[in-house]
């Protein structure tokens, strides 16, 4: 996993280093053809002409890229991030190393930075969130040879490897247990659909369910916002057979849904139970604290920034397994009336 070099170019265009350079400045001597297919294989690659020197030295850049496929504004409210990123800085400032952070719409977007990243040398891997089926930055990474770690999965990944977490099993705990208090009509009110995470937990719901006879098992997709998890709650409690219980696949969406249902003069945990999916401080100010399903979130982000530093360093680094969610009962989790 070495950054590409003009003498990569060069032994791919089968020219000299002295021809790459002409190509790549612009300058005479190498024909229109030759410069067209060097341009084209430095951009293949990750290349950027403008980090030349940098890229002849070697230099390591000491800085890791992490970017998010996420609305800017989402990153000020959402504790999941924001626990994830001081787990990160905790271990890269222990290494000297820099998180250099960007924000994009799209995964094409996400790749387009890593090319830019890569070629200009300024990060050394990337850790990469929000892993989805077929996802489009897998390959481009193992395209580049740029050191990467994956949070979430476990999915297909190839050569990079995962750091994740049982989702299907802390869904599964979470069902048996609002039927063991007495539900049987349960909803969940999901994350964004298109996710690899969210799949995994839906399908676990569904067949958790099935196998436990509740037929009135729902999921209704949402975005991880308080404002779309609010309107998903309302959905659920004005149809005629409204849920006993809604599990959240966050804890933003889930203080929003408590803030509907008592606003609609629902009882909580009489009326409905609330759980919500990783716990923060958010589950313990509200009234009545919130049923979160627990886990250390930081931890969960140093444990991938280490096997990232890992990687950097050249050695060889596997997929992994990282601590389940517990179930942590509070006040929102009650036998319904």
């Amino acid at each position: 996993m070495k950054r590409p070099t003009i003498a990569d170019i060069a032994r791919r265009a089968g020219v000299s280093k002295g021809a790459v350079s002409y190509a790549l400045n612009g300058q005479p001597g190498v024909s229109e053809a030759t410069r067209q297919r060097i341009v084209a294989i430095a951009q293949e690659i990750g290349f950027n002409p403008n980090s030349a020197a940098r890229a002849l030295s070697g230099a390591s850049a000491r800085a890791v890229g992490l970017t998010l496929c996420r609305p800017a504004r989402m990153l000020g409210i959402e504790p999941f991030f924001m626990g994830l990123i001081s787990g990160f800085e905790a271990e890269l400032a222990a290494r000297s190393y820099a998180l250099t952070l960007q924000v994009v719409a799209t995964p094409e977007l996400e790749v387009e930075v890593y090319r830019r990243w890569w070629g200009e040398r300024r990060i050394d891997g990337v850790i990469v969130t929000d892993l989805r089926e077929n996802d489009v930055r897998i390959p481009v990474l193992q395209q580049l040879q740029l050191p990467a770690v994956v949070i979430g999965g476990p999915g297909d990944t190839g050569r990079i490897a995962q750091v994740w977490s049982d989702d299907a099993g802390a869904v599964t705990e979470t069902v048996r247990y609002l039927v063991a208090l007495g539900h049987r009509r349960i909803a969940r009110v999901s994350g964004l659909p298109d996710l690899l995470h969210t799949q995994t937990r839906t399908k676990a719901f569904s067949a958790v369910c099935a196998s436990l006879g509740l037929n009135e098992a729902v999921t209704v997709p949402s975005d991880y916002t308080g404002e779309e998890g609010g309107r998903a709650t309302r959905r659920l409690l004005i149809g005629n057979d409204r849920p006993t219980a809604i599990i959240y696949d966050n804890d933003v969406m889930a203080v929003a849904g408590l803030a509907v249902a008592q606003e609609m003069g629902l009882a909580i945990p009489g009326d409905l139970s609330i759980v919500a999916w990783d716990d923060s401080p958010l589950c313990s100010l509200v009234h009545p604290p919130l049923t979160a399903l627990s886990r250390d979130i930081a931890e969960y982000g140093a444990h991938a920034a280490r096997e990232l530093l890992a990687a950097i360093d050249g050695k060889q680094v596997g997929n992994v397994e990282a601590g389940t969610a517990q179930l942590t009962p509070r006040g929102s989790t009650a036998p319904p009336r």
